[in-house]
Order: structure tokens, then sequence, then C-alpha cells
């Protein structure tokens, strides 16, 4: 126990409880999102458990990659069609393949959805139609997809799994705080529902970006990164990735701060 009371150990809780909460967002955001699906008075148990349970197996996935990272950098086989499609695959690449995939397509789904609602002041109840069991699975998974990177990200930190695990731990507690809050204001202010849903996208566009460099990272050989049609599959920097989100919450901002002048300014034309 006195092992891990270290300062070099209690920097790296630090940086990764910063870590996680930097990549954590896009997940507390797709928690939010995804428990209004579920009826009303589910909707706070479906995040608590939801929450709950992805950290527990963040946890276990955790302890897994600890274990057996070595053997799941080796690439299961490579692909060989020059001009066409190139490059190694192994675990990670299959992850990221799988997880962007999942989220384009449930963020391009969530969109689809609310352009087939005709009244949106009308009762909610057929949008809240998802079992709350079939929401905390959607939860639990997609957590699980994002964890992946960041769970990357953290043993590039350190490999001390007690220190691992408490910065998942405290990342768990503090979307359990904050996931109320930022449902409630997404429920108060629906257009940033859909901002939520497009920068989802992003992070689809993102994971898919990994996958091209997983197998080559791992083994540090380039030649393993996918090519498609002799381009290279290249990762999103996160400032880039960061910078794309701020400047689409500022286009919403000033959006509905000119719709809004907009509106008052008719409403003042026409009472004249």
């Amino acid at each position: 126990m006195t092992d891990l009371l270290t300062l070099e150990n209690l920097g790296n809780l630090l940086m990764l409880c910063f870590l996680q909460a930097v990549l954590g967002f896009d997940n507390l955001l797709y928690i939010s999102i995804e428990s209004q699906r579920a009826p009303v008075a589910q909707q706070k148990a479906v995040r608590f458990w939801g929450i709950v349970l992805a950290v527990v197996l963040r946890i276990v996935l955790l302890f897994v990659m600890v274990r057996l990272i070595d053997a799941l950098a080796e690439p299961f086989f490579v692909l060989n069609f020059p001009g066409i499609l190139e490059g190694g695959v192994n675990f990670a690449t299959c992850v990221f393949v799988f997880g962007g995939v999942f989220i384009i397509h449930t963020a391009v789904q969530e969109i689809a959805h609310m352009l087939t609602i005709e009244n949106l002041g009308t009762d909610m109840s057929d949008q809240r139609g998802k079992p709350a069991w079939k929401v905390v699975t959607l939860i639990v998974i997609t957590n699980l997809i994002f964890s992946f990177d960041s769970v990357l990200s953290a043993l590039a930190i350190t490999d001390v799994f007690p220190i691992l695990a408490f910065a998942i731990i405290l990342s768990g507690l503090a979307m359990l705080v904050l996931a109320d809050g930022v449902t409630a204001f997404l429920e108060k202010n629906r257009m940033y529902e859909v901002l939520g849903l497009f920068i989802l996208l992003i992070v689809g566009v993102v994971l898919l970006g990994e996958a091209g460099q997983a197998a080559a990272h791992a083994m540090h050989d380039d030649s393993l990164a996918l090519r498609v049609f002799g381009y290279e599959i290249v990762p999103m920097s996160k400032t880039t990735f960061y910078f794309s989100v701020v400047v689409l919450v500022l286009v919403e901002v000033i959006q509905s701060g000119y719709t809004r002048k907009l509106n008052a300014e008719r409403r003042s034309g026409r009472r004249h």
C-alpha cells in the first residue's frame, strides 16, 4: 500500500483524472441524450445504472488490457490490396471501426428521428418509448466503446492498476453528479440536443481515424497503417477535435441569439 503513496503516482492520478474529464465529455453528452429515450419516471435510474455498470465494466476492460496489451497489439492479418486497401488489422483496429460505425449510426438515427417529429410541442411519450433496460444496455455498450480510447491513453501514462482504477471510479462519480444537470439543460434547450448529436457524429469519425493507425502504433511499424485507395487514414488530433466542438458550440450560441433578436424585432414590427 505504501508503494502506491508516492509523488509519481499522485501526479499520474491527477493527470488521469484530467484525461478522463476531457475524454469523458462526449460520453456524458451521449448518456444525457440517450437517457431521454426512456420513460420519464425511469430516466434518472437509467442514467444511474447505466453509468455504474459502465464504470464497473470499464475497470474490467482495463484489467484485461493491462494483462493482454501485448497480445492484442499483434495484427490478426495484413490487408494487401495495392492501391485499394492496405494495412494491418489488430484488436484495436476492430474496436475503433466497430465503435465509429456504431456511434455514427446512432447519431444519424437520432437526427433522422428528430426530423420525423411533426410537432415539438406535443406529448413526448412517443420519443420515450424505449424500454429502460434497452437504454441502459446502449449506454453501457457505448461507454465501453468510448472508454477504449481513454484506456489506451491512460496506459500510456501508467500501468499501475490501482491508480488507473481509482481514476476511472472518480470519473464515474463525476458523471453521476453532472448527468442530471446536463440532461436538465438539454430538456430546456432542445436545440443543443441537435448540436450534441452532431458532436457525436464527429466522435464517430474520430474513432474511424484512430483505426487507421492502431496497428501501426502498437507495432511501431508505419507500413501497417491503413490506406484506402493509396491515401493513409490519419487520426484527427485532439486539438482539432476540440477546436471543432468549440466552433460548433459558438455557431449555435450566436445563431440562437441572432434568431431571438430577429423574432423580437418581428414582434415589435407587428405591434407597430
